[in-house]
């Protein structure tokens, strides 16, 4: 998989965090990762609409 620098900085950005050991806010980053997901769905169902 590859990201361009400037999607993959925002994103490392957005869930950084300096209070978690391993550097990331696990909260923000799954609310972003089922964010995605709702999107990916929403499309999945607008082209099974549009298919039928």
């Amino acid at each position: 998989m590859e990201i361009e620098k400037q999607i993959y900085d925002e994103i490392a950005e957005m869930i950084h965090s300096d209070q978690s050991p391993v550097g990331i806010d696990a909260k923000k980053t799954h609310i972003y990762i089922i964010h995605l997901l709702q999107r990916i769905e929403e499309r999945l169902d607008r082209l099974e609409k549009a298919q039928s």
